[in-house]
C-alpha cells in the first residue's frame, strides 16, 4: 500500500467511504471514486478536497488501472467495476483493511462500539482530545459538528474510531471492528440489530465477545454497567477480558456513577463519581440521559489517557454533537422541525424522551421512516409501538425499498400504527414522504414539535417538509 499512488474508491458516496477518501487524499494519494449517486454531505466533502468522482458505475472508470481499489461493504458481485477489478487482478482492499494497514499502525486505538450511542460518543471523545491539545486522529460515522467533518488526521498518539459491527466486505463477512485492534474499547449497549446479517442475538453478542478478546492485557474495556437496563449481555461480553474492565452508569455498583442529572433546555448537568469519590460536576451541551451515559463512557477513557476533570468539563460544555442527532432544522410559524437518526426502538424511545426534556411544552409528533436494514424488517414490529407511543402524535412512512423484502420479512407500517393506536395515541401510516409532508403541513399547529426520525443516509422527508412549511408559513430563527 505504501507504494500506491492512485486509489479508486468503489462506493465513495457512503457515510464512511467519503471520509476515508478524504483521509487518503490528505495522506498524499491521488483519489478517485464512483457510486450510484453521491449526495451531500459526501459530495460537498469530496468537492472541497478536489476529489473527482463518478455518479455511475462503469468498468471504463478503471482505465488506466489504479494502483489500488477500495471496495465498499455494500458493493456486491455483479457491479461492473468490481467485476473489472477481479478480472484484471487489480489489488483491492476494504475500508477496515485500509485503516488497519495505513492509519492505525503506531497509534493507540480507541474503539467505540455498541448498538446505541457509538457515533455521538466517538465524536465526543474526538472533541475531548482535541480540546485537551492532544491532536487526535479520528473517524466518525457522521458529521461531527465541532469539526465540520467526519474525520481528522492531526498526528497525535491516539486514533479514535467508531467500531461498526456491520460486515466488512463481500469477501469478508466479519464485523468491521475486528480490524481496529482496540487498546481502549467502549461497549455502550447490546441489543439485537442488523437482522440482515446476524441470525439472532446470540450471534450478534458473539461478535462483541470476540472483539473484547482482541484487547491486549495493557488495554482497557469500558462497558455500561446498569444491568437492570442493559441486561446481562454486556457483562457476558466482557467476562473473559484479559485487561481491566470498568463499568459506568447510574447505578451504585458501577465504577463511574452519574448522579443528580438535571435538564436545562438543551444543556444537561450532572455530577460524576469514580470509585466512590466525587470526580467533578459537568455541564453537557446535549440533552437526554442517554447522552449523560455517552459522556460518562468518554470521560472514563479520556481520564485513563491522562486528561483531567477541568479539561473534560470545558470540552463537554462546548460539544456540538453529530449532524442529524437532534438537529434543529428551523421553526416555521411556531412549528419546530427536528431531524434525528433513530435506527432502533430503544433509540426511538431515547430520542423522544430527550425531545420531551428539551421542549417540554410542545405537542410532540414522532415521524418515522423505516429505512435501515433492521427497521425495514419485522424484527422490531412488535416493540416499536410502545416506544413511539411516548409521543402525542405518530406518523409512519413506507418501508424503504420494500420490493427487496418479501411479505414475510417486511415491516408493516400500518400494523405498527395500529399498535400505537391501541396504546391510546393517534397514529397514521402513509406510503411515502410526499403524503407525510402534506399531512404534517395540514395538521401541525403553532407550538408543535415535528421530530423526524429517518434512519437512512438522506433526509428527503425533512427537506420536503421544510420546503412545504416555508411556502405556507414564515421562517423564524431556530429554537436552540
Amino acid at each position: 500500500m505504501s507504494e500506491a499512488k492512485h486509489v479508486h474508491v468503489i462506493g465513495i458516496g457512503g457515510s464512511a467511504m467519503a471520509p476515508l477518501a478524504g483521509m487518503l487524499r490528505e495522506h498524499g494519494y491521488r483519489v478517485t471514486g464512483s457510486d450510484s449517486g453521491v449526495y451531500p454531505p459526501a459530495s460537498t466533502l469530496l468537492e472541497s478536497l478536489g476529489i473527482s468522482f463518478y455518479n455511475t458505475f462503469d468498468a471504463a472508470h478503471l482505465q488506466p488501472a489504479p494502483d489500488l481499489v477500495v471496495v465498499g461493504n455494500i458493493i456486491a458481485r455483479g457491479n461492473p467495476e468490481l467485476e473489472e477489478v477481479l478480472d484484471r487482478k487489480i489489488p483491492y482492499r476494504s475500508l477496515p483493511e485500509i485503516l488497519e494497514e495505513v492509519f492505525l499502525p503506531g497509534r493507540h486505538s480507541i474503539v467505540v462500539s455498541g448498538t446505541h450511542g457509538k457515533t455521538t460518543t466517538t465524536a465526543m471523545l474526538a472533541w475531548i482530545f482535541h480540546s485537551a491539545g492532544r491532536k487526535p486522529n479520528f473517524l466518525v460515522g457522521g458529521v461531527a459538528e465541532n469539526f465540520g467533518k467526519s474525520y481528522g488526521l492531526s498526528g497525535g498518539a491516539e486514533f479514535i474510531l467508531e467500531g461498526d459491527e456491520y460486515e466488512t466486505a463481500f469477501w469478508d463477512r466479519g464485523p468491521k471492528f475486528f480490524h481496529y485492534h482496540p487498546d481502549d474499547l467502549i461497549i455502550t449497549s447490546l441489543e439485537f440489530d442488523h437482522a440482515d446479517i446476524y441470525a439472532d442475538f446470540e450471534t450478534y453478542e458473539l461478535a462483541f465477545r470476540r472483539l473484547v478478546n482482541l484487547v491486549p492485557r495493557k488495554g482497557r474495556v469500558v462497558i455500561w454497567g446498569d444491568t437492570q437496563d442493559s441486561g446481562p449481555a454486556l457483562r457476558r461480553a466482557a467476562s473473559k477480558a484479559f485487561c481491566p474492565v470498568e463499568t459506568y452508569g447510574f447505578a451504585a455498583e458501577n465504577d463511574w456513577i452519574a448522579r443528580d442529572v438535571a435538564a436545562e433546555g438543551e444543556l444537561t448537568r450532572f455530577r460524576l463519581f469514580h470509585n466512590g469519590k466525587e470526580f467533578g460536576g459537568f455541564v453537557l451541551a446535549a440533552s437526554g440521559r442517554h447522552n449523560v451515559l455517552n459522556a460518562t463512557a468518554a470521560i472514563a477513557v479520556a481520564h485513563g489517557r491522562g486528561i483531567g476533570a477541568e479539561s473534560l468539563g470545558k470540552a463537554l460544555a462546548t460539544f456540538r454533537s453529530v449532524k442529524r442527532r437532534m438537529d434543529v432544522k428551523g421553526e416555521f410559524g411556531g412549528i419546530l422541525v427536528v431531524d434525528d437518526f433513530a435506527h432502533h426502538p430503544t433509540a426511538v424511545r431515547a430520542t423522544i424522551e430527550a425531545a420531551r426534556g428539551r421542549w417540554p411544552k410542545r405537542r410532540l409528533w414522532a415521524i418515522l421512516e423505516p429505512r435501515s436494514n433492521s427497521m425495514r424488517r419485522k424484527v422490531f414490529q412488535e416493540s416499536l409501538p410502545k416506544a413511539l407511543a411516548l409521543a402525542d402524535r405518530v406518523v409512519l412512512g413506507g418501508v424503504f425499498r420494500a420490493q427487496q423484502l418479501g411479505d414475510e420479512n417486511r415491516m408493516d407500517p400500518e400494523s405498527v400504527a395500529a399498535g400505537v393506536r391501541e396504546l391510546g395515541v393517534e397514529a397514521h401510516a402513509f406510503p411515502g414522504s410526499d403524503p407525510i409532508a402534506e399531512h404534517l403541513a395540514r395538521e401541525a399547529r403553532p407550538g408543535d414539535l415535528l421530530l423526524i426520525m429517518s434512519n437512512g443516509s438522506f433526509d428527503g422527508l425533512c427537506e420536503k417538509l421544510v420546503k412545504k412549511l416555508e411556502r405556507s408559513v414564515p421562517t423564524e430563527a431556530p429554537a436552540r
